[in-house]
């Protein structure tokens, strides 16, 4: 999935789930969303995390 989609997904389940959401980089164009307390791969390949309690 492209990184626009991931990050709108993200965001999206972030604050439905209220839960911590990652994008991670899995491959050169190719995105994923996780959770953040399931994602157990590199820390170097996390984009971004999605904290629906951060102000």
């Amino acid at each position: 999935m492209s990184l626009e989609i991931a990050q709108s997904h993200a965001w999206n389940l972030a604050r439905t789930l209220m839960t911590c959401i990652v994008v991670v980089r899995i491959a050169d164009h190719l995105f994923g969303v996780v959770e953040s307390r399931e994602f157990d791969g590199d820390a170097a390949s996390i984009i971004h995390e999605y904290d629906p309690f951060a102000r």
